[in-house]
């Protein structure tokens, strides 16, 4: 499909009864190009019918933040509370929409919901991410600056300091999502991160309820914790790390009965499957059956940057269970992935493709 097609498909999917000479006036365009275009959507079977029925999508929804990110690599020792040596990059990041280019990178059907400001940061975003999702139905708001994260690098890649300006995802409420819940309802995931307030994460609870939408619901930070309802129900999946999980349940994990606990005290306020990661060591899994399956971490000698590890490891886990892989293979998928991008100088890797993750080492 050409842009124009694409245009047009999300027209209708926004109102499915424009007549033809309002889908031309906004597009720019002739009303007989307009009718030209169904006919060969209608052909190509994304239309089906004068009705302009679309067929199921399937597409995985992720919802939450889309920012630009900035690098800062420090040079030799970090000092404290003076100046350092540094070399700083800009790049697209946000872990709703890193999940979103991998799953796109992996051939998944993906669009992206979220708020951005009407700026060169959201520009910026956008172009570089449409190639591996749909970004038109992001709400653009004149009132707010687009998501901003700022990450302090020591010379090794390990991370710092992280700073992070997201008062836009305040926005992002159910409001928002109501104009596009026949898309929610009709998704094969619907993937939302913690930067979503509490009130949205509580909706989309209820979308995955009502429509049988599986929900996967990613932590953002410990602090982001908060923005969790006090019932996990409808959540299909609640993946997070040890400190994420530690905040949840109240206290340390050290121990492998400290996990087993952890996992079962998570699922009983309402996650059907848990899932924790304890960095360099091992990932502990709770299924609905009560299966608890861990997977050993092996370690990366050459870290080259340490951002959009989690992502990447949550993206390939999501990639395998849509594809109906066990969760033993899903597990291994999710560590490949993320030690392949901690060894990357990308947030998304650029040589992610189905092919390549699934090969044999």
């Amino acid at each position: 499909m050409n842009e124009k097609e694409q245009r047009l498909l999300e027209l209708l999917r926004q109102n499915p009864f424009l007549s033809q000479q309002e889908m031309a006036q906004q597009l720019d365009i002739s009303r007989p190009a307009v009718a030209n275009m169904i006919s060969s959507l209608i052909k190509q079977r994304v239309l089906l019918g004068r009705a302009y029925v679309f067929p199921e999508m399937q597409e995985m929804i992720c919802i939450g933040g889309a920012n630009l990110d900035r690098k800062i690599h420090i040079r030799g020792d970090v000092c404290m509370g003076t100046s350092n040596p540094a070399a700083t990059e800009e790049t697209v990041g946000g872990v709703a929409r890193n999940i979103a280019e991998n799953l796109g990178r992996l051939g998944e059907t993906v669009r992206l919901l979220t708020v951005a400001g009407q700026d060169a940061a959201w520009a910026t975003i956008e172009e570089q991410s449409k190639p591996f999702m749909n970004v038109a139905a992001v709400e653009q708001l004149p009132t707010h600056q687009t998501g901003t994260y700022t990450a302090i690098l020591s010379e090794a890649g390990d991370m710092v300091l992280a700073a992070a300006d997201m008062d836009i995802y305040d926005e992002l409420l159910p409001n928002v999502l109501q104009k596009h819940e026949q898309q929610l309802a009709r998704a094969k995931y619907i993937i939302a991160d913690l930067n979503c307030p509490k009130e949205t994460i509580a909706y989309l609870q209820r979308v995955a309820i009502t429509h049988h939408v599986p929900l996967i619901v990613v932590p953002v930070s410990s602090p982001k914790m908060t923005h969790l309802p006090e019932s996990f129900v409808g959540m299909e999946w609640l993946l997070c790390n040890r400190d994420e999980a530690e905040t949840v349940v109240g206290y340390a994990l050290q121990s492998d009965a400290q996990f087993e606990r952890a996992l079962i005290d998570i699922q009983q306020r309402g996650a059907h499957n848990v899932l924790i990661t304890n960095g360099s060591e091992r990932v502990w899994l709770r299924d609905a059956l009560g299966r608890v399956l861990t997977h050993d971490v092996e370690t990366v000698e050459t870290v080259v940057d340490v951002t959009g590890a989690g992502d990447s490891f949550v993206a390939a886990f999501i990639y395998a269970l849509a594809a109906n892989e066990t969760l033993e293979y899903a597990m291994q998928l999710a560590v490949k992935n993320a030690r392949e991008t901690i060894q990357s100088p990308y947030t998304v890797r650029k040589n992610l493709t189905k092919n390549e993750l699934q090969m044999e080492e």
